[in-house]
């Protein structure tokens, strides 16, 4: 993982709007080593923004983000090449990031049948898996999950459910925005209607 300090994530007393209608307002949260938070919340409640927000992306109507150790953001848009074939999309952010097993990502996966395929032609859940694998090949130490579950099977499900304990047990912090259920150990919850204003 990325760095030498240990990573952390604080919101302080955050606040957001969309037009005339605020979304949220006075949440704060501090992550540390090892923390998962799973941030619940009905569509429209402002899960999205929220995480934008933590990633640096938006900018609060009030209140404000520190953070220790590299972000990467999982969201509804997989920063790949749709016209390239997975493998060649994949490779690409591979070089940027320097990672140095990217066949085991792959195959931890389940993508080694679709490196021919390109983007444009995955399933949602496939599609989802390739971002994961973006995402895992980066090796930073601060994980924003935006529905990852989201058209995904029951395997996939679980293993998402398994990397996300992973990533946590080796130090690093999962915040992951979802209605589905999660099973990860020791994860904390935060119902972003409780700060609806």
């Amino acid at each position: 993982m990325q760095g030498s300090s240990p990573p952390s994530l604080i919101a302080s007393d955050l606040a957001s709007r969309r037009g005339d209608r605020v979304l949220f307002r006075g949440l704060s949260v501090e992550l540390g080593q090892g923390d998962a938070l799973h941030v619940t919340g009905a569509n429209g409640s402002g899960k999205t923004t929220l995480m934008r927000t933590l990633a640096g992306l938006m900018t609060p109507f009030e209140g404000g983000v520190e953070t220790a150790g590299a972000i990467g953001l999982l969201d509804d848009r997989p920063a790949l090449d749709p016209d390239l074939p997975l493998g060649k999309a994949l490779a690409f952010w591979e070089r940027v990031d320097g990672c140095a097993d990217p066949n085991a990502t792959v195959q931890k996966l389940g993508l080694s049948t679709l490196l021919d395929v390109p983007i444009q032609y995955l399933s949602t859940g496939q599609k989802k898996r390739a971002a994961l694998a973006s995402l895992l090949n980066r090796n930073v130490p601060i994980w924003l999950l935006d529905e990852p579950l989201s058209g995904l099977d029951k395997g996939a499900i679980g293993l998402v459910n398994a990397l996300i304990g992973e990533h946590s047990a080796s130090g690093g912090i999962a915040v992951i925005a979802s209605h589905q259920e999660l099973a990860i150990e020791g994860m904390r919850s935060l119902a972003i209607e409780d700060y609806a204003r």
